[in-house]
């Protein structure tokens, strides 16, 4: 477990992104009350190079919301509600089916259609046409996915964002940039020492991390749209752990300028730093909450590793972890409900969920070196590192703990995860 960051020595190559091995993703629990639903091939999408209709199936499918029909032979493959034989899927118990159709256009470039459909209803739920280049295949299938997801669960689908990670292939370091699926990884960042906390930007245009080029950790922000990155805790000693504030203006970092480590806060750019915490103790992890209005973080001025909350200004404290003697990493969901942590029970390190209301907690995992949660944007999923025989994974699991999925890179050690935000379209 990383509670205090240790010194580490990193010497980073700034990399034109380039592609690199992808993550499988293998589904090892299903969730409960699935939606019943049949993705049909779409008409003419046999001129892509991937097909539309089996990425938002698998994007579905790995959701765990939805539990897909087998299409079988449909011929002819219908693209208009009215084409659709409806007594057969509600046969099947379909609540919901989506077909579509592609077809190319004058210039080259193609036009997506896509329905839902209600089965019992036989009436169409909603759809879109979108305009796309062959190599806008994969995007097109995620919004569709994110359209039908959202219609049947009232929750935004996140099967448009992106995930970060650190990937270890031999000596070799990558902060990779992939989609949510984890297919199109992209390196943003080569070392060869570790790489540890990216952390995302709330308009998903810049990842904070650590490195530690002079000999020492510094703290930088790296744009992903130029690949131009800026120096923005740079003090004596340490400078760790970045935490984007809500309007993505400030950052929260740990400094030991000043002597042990304490959580500040400093302009995006680096400007203006403050110091809000002022205990004698280890301060780390900072995390804001998403309304902006205070900063949770671990702290041993207890005694042991707790999760404490305070003002985003700082000022008074207040302990939020009550069960058991290490609790760590904390993370709050996008709706400002649900803290999750890394708990250490008997030895084994797990990720634990805590409903802030009424004070009910969760074990969702049943790991030993569960490490780094980081909530998709909906809240839905949680993201995270954990270990699989002598190799570090990511894996995944429902804000419930009800869908279980491991992601991993066949030879590589993969760590340090961060789900981005949405993606507004």
């Amino acid at each position: 477990m990383r509670y205090f960051l240790a010194s580490i020595g990193l010497l980073l190559a700034l990399l034109t992104a380039s592609a690199q091995a992808q993550l499988s993703i293998e589904i090892t629990g299903g969730g409960a009350n699935q939606i019943p639903i049949g993705v049909l091939r779409f008409v003419g999408e046999e001129a892509l190079a991937q097909r539309i209709s089996d990425i938002v199936e698998a994007d579905l499918q790995r959701s765990g919301r939805f539990r897909m029909l087998f299409a079988g032979s449909v011929e002819p493959l219908p693209s208009e509600a009215a084409q659709v034989n409806f007594g057969d899927w509600k046969n099947r118990n379909a609540d919901a089916l989506v077909i579509g159709s592609v077809v190319r256009l004058a210039d080259g470039r193609f036009e997506a259609r896509f329905r839902l459909l209600d089965v019992p209803k036989q009436t169409q739920i909603g759809g879109v046409a979108f305009t796309l280049t062959a190599q806008q295949v994969r995007t097109t299938a995620h919004r569709i996915a994110d359209f039908v997801y959202e219609k049947l669960t009232g929750d935004r689908g996140v099967f448009s964002t992106r995930i970060a990670y650190v990937v270890k292939q031999g000596s070799r370091y990558e902060l990779q940039i992939a989609d949510a699926d984890g297919v199109g990884a992209q390196t943003a960042l080569a070392s060869r020492e570790p790489i540890m906390s990216p952390a995302w930007s709330p308009d998903g245009a810049r990842l904070a991390y650590v490195s530690f080029e002079n000999k020492k950790p510094v703290v930088y922000v790296h744009s992903l749209v130029s690949g131009q990155r800026q120096a923005v805790a740079n003090f004596k000693g340490s400078n760790s752990a970045p935490a984007w504030s809500s309007d993505g203006k400030q950052l929260a970092v740990v400094l030991s300028k000043d002597g042990g480590s304490q959580i500040y806060l400093i302009g995006a750019d680096g400007s203006n730093p403050r110091r809000l915490t002022n205990s004698g103790s280890i301060d780390t992890e900072p995390f804001f909450a998403p309304d902006g209005q205070s900063i949770y973080f671990t702290s041993d001025r207890g005694g042991s590793p707790q999760i404490y909350r305070m003002g985003a200004s700082g000022g008074e404290v207040a302990r939020v972890s009550f069960d058991g003697s290490y609790n760590v990493s904390p993370r709050v969901s996008g709706d400002g409900k649900t803290l999750v942590y890394i708990a250490r029970d008997g030895g084994r390190f797990q990720l634990k969920s805590l409903d802030l209301a009424s004070k009910q907690g969760q074990v969702l995992t049943d790991g030993q070196h569960d490490e780094s949660p980081s909530f998709a944007p909906n809240g839905k999923m949680i993201l995270y590192a954990t270990q699989v025989g002598n190799r570090g994974s990511l894996a995944a699991v429902s804000s419930d703990g009800g869908v279980k999925q491991r992601l991993s890179v066949q030879a590589a050690d993969v760590r340090e995860p961060a789900w981005g935000p949405f993606i507004n379209n």
